[in-house]
């Protein structure tokens, strides 16, 4: 595959999480993070009142804009796509986000404990196209996800790990946290913050196959 006519995966995120779903995907993006106030979002969707999936969706379409508008893609070059994400944990009626604190997240795994949730992740997608028009898509997946029963100790220790402190719904899937997830209904990508499978067919209707976003050893066709 020519370098000079590579397709170019733009993330728009610092999460570690989806980096690796890329990265272990065969795709080598670049990192943009974008600066969002999800505050002022939040607080203003909230006060309509907003369901779940318009929030994560419209936490996603800022990030992708804030990158995606500072895009300049070299002529000849192929596609460039930005994919931004965002994921909240929705229980008994209530979403959250990141716990930040040990506090909070011993406070979270003691009420989920046991439980079942929802983990909403909204997904936008910008494309440039090779012929230099622009697709965008917004979309949010959820996935259903069935909490164990950790002791107080491991709850203490898994807070105190650091780990969950800046993941939505206060735990991981891939790592320290995978102790404590007793099973998952749904897309197992997008519980780690990325649906593969949504981007696929996404692209695949603008007519990108995803094979072409791989790694190629260098002088491959």
């Amino acid at each position: 595959m020519s370098t000079e006519h590579a397709h170019r995966i733009v993330l728009a995120s610092s999460s570690p999480s989806r980096l690796m779903v890329l990265r272990s995907a065969g795709v080598e993006p670049e990192v943009s993070p974008p600066e969002v106030d999800e505050d002022a979002i939040l607080d203003e969707l909230a006060a309509r009142g907003a369901d779940a999936g318009t929030v994560v969706k419209a936490l996603a379409e800022a990030k992708a804009a804030a990158v995606a508008g500072d895009l300049s893609p070299a002529p000849g070059a192929g596609a460039t796509v930005v994919i931004a994400c965002d994921s909240m944990l929705l229980m008994g009626g209530e979403l959250s986000g990141k716990p930040h604190t040990v506090d909070e997240t011993v406070r979270r795994w003691r009420a989920q404990r046991g439980r079942d949730a929802e983990l909403v992740t909204g997904h936008s997608i910008t494309a440039v196209l090779p012929d230099g028009s622009v697709r965008s898509a917004t979309e949010a997946v959820s996935t259903v996800v069935r909490f164990g029963e950790p002791s107080d100790a491991d709850i203490a220790a898994y807070a105190e790990s650091g780990e969950p402190l800046g993941c939505a719904g206060a735990f991981t899937l891939e790592a320290l946290g995978g102790w404590f997830i007793d099973g998952i209904d749904g897309d197992p990508s997008s519980v780690l913050g990325l649906s593969l499978p949504l981007i696929r067919r996404t692209l695949a209707g603008w007519g990108l196959d995803v094979s072409a976003f791989w790694n190629r050893p260098s002088g491959a066709a």
